[in-house]
């Protein structure tokens, strides 16, 4: 089922158990769908974002609630804290599983070696490739480091 059903039919749900917070949750996911969905729209294409680009938006939103949750904590708010950290639990569930440091070395490694990837100006093309094919299972900005490394030591 694509992620935009899923989002619409946990929210259906959410309405009817009176989820308060997962309903503005989703709510909040679906309003930055649509925005996104607006801002790519052309004149050739009228069709919304795909699943890769959700998970993108996703990681996006997960990463800001985090730096939101850490600034409550340090200025004293752990109420506020608290309600950012359960919005992540819920948009955290629309995710696939992250992958370990491991799997995702190995999955950079492999990239590298598919792509003949033998220096810093190859980056461009392994994170494109590693973006297409781990949308939302690994971190990206921990990837680039890592492919960084790799790409130093050839």
């Amino acid at each position: 089922m694509p992620l935009r059903d899923q989002f619409n039919d946990q929210l259906k749900e959410a309405m009817k158990a009176k989820d308060q917070r997962r309903v503005s949750t989703l709510r909040m996911i679906l309003a930055g769908l649509k925005e996104k969905d607006i801002a790519n729209r052309s004149e050739e294409s009228k069709a919304g974002i795909g699943d890769d680009e959700i998970l993108s938006l996703l990681a996006r939103m997960i990463k800001q609630r985090e730096e939101s949750a850490a600034a409550f904590e340090q200025g004293g708010r752990p109420e506020l804290a608290k309600a950012e950290r359960e919005e992540i639990a819920i948009i955290r569930a629309f995710m696939p599983k992250q992958m370990s440091a491991e799997e995702a070395k190995a999955a950079i490694a492999k990239v590298i070696a598919e792509t003949g990837a033998a220096s810093m100006k190859d980056m461009g093309r392994v994170m494109g490739l590693l973006k297409e094919r781990y949308a939302g299972q690994m971190d990206f900005a921990k990837a680039s480091a890592v492919a960084k490394e790799l790409l130093s030591r050839t």
